[in-house]
């Protein structure tokens, strides 16, 4: 299945990850820049007859707007995404604990390739969202994750409550957020297996979702707002996580 790559961040992450699966990549003739200019000697080493230089209606026409940043790239899909039990196996094998994020009813894909950034950033093992209630991974979604989309593993599930039995049953502590929960992001350890859940903005988890969780938590608010952006909340809980368990490792 073939995909389309727009911009730096998402081609220059195909190029250093799977570059086979680059079909052909465009870039705008015109932009003389010195990022242009470094993305073409990292480009033309790997790709050779597959890159071609294009003017700006031929981008155009490729992504359907002009927010390309001059690169746009045609690739055969990535097939990244694994199973949970694979994913968890796979983290046993290097020592460490694993680390999940699971978002029930993302469906913006501005919102969901933001959520993907912040998780590769905060060293994530896998997203896990529902099949029927969530954003596709489209070019805007590849676009907005800076390339993140390309390589951090995202399962698509058909039960996303019995996914989440399936993490607890192998000892991942699922942590759902919600603006009325007691205990905040910070009062609890996370430095044990853990996912991080989030639900849509507006309409938060699915019932059944937040009963599945094992521990409900809250982002504490000093302001007027009431809740934060999906991504911005993923990104708190993401790193608290991170935090203590970098923590926990210099002790």
């Amino acid at each position: 299945m073939k995909q389309i790559l727009v911009g730096f961040h998402a081609v220059q992450a195909r190029l250093r990850v799977d570059p086979a699966s680059l079909k052909s990549v465009y870039f705008d003739s015109g932009r003389r820049d010195r990022r242009m200019g470094d993305f073409l000697k990292q480009a033309e080493e790997v790709l050779g007859e597959r890159l071609h230089a294009a003017d700006a209606e031929r981008l155009h026409k490729l992504t359907g707007h002009d927010r390309h940043q001059g690169v746009v790239a045609l690739a055969e899909k990535m097939t990244v995404s694994r199973t949970i039990t694979e994913v968890i196996e796979d983290v046993a094998g290097t020592q460490e604990k694993p680390l999940f994020l699971v978002l029930d009813g993302v469906t913006d894909p501005h919102n969901f390739g933001a959520c993907l950034r912040v998780a590769d950033g905060a060293g994530v093992d896998a997203v896990v969202i529902p099949k029927d209630r969530s954003a596709p991974i489209n070019a805007t979604v590849s676009k907005v994750s800076s390339g993140a989309s390309e390589v951090i593993p995202v399962l698509t599930v058909t039960n996303l409550v019995r996914s989440m039995r399936e993490m607890q049953e192998a000892g991942v502590w699922l942590i759902g957020t919600d603006d009325e929960a007691t205990k905040s992001i910070y009062d609890i350890d996370l430095t044990g297996p853990i996912a991080i859940v989030m639900g849509a903005e507006g309409e938060g988890m699915r019932r059944l979702t937040r009963e599945t969780c094992d521990e409900l938590v809250r982002i504490p608010m000093q302001g007027v707002v009431e809740s934060l952006n999906v991504s911005v909340a993923s990104g708190v809980c993401l790193y608290e996580v991170l935090r203590q368990r970098l923590s926990k490792a210099i002790k």
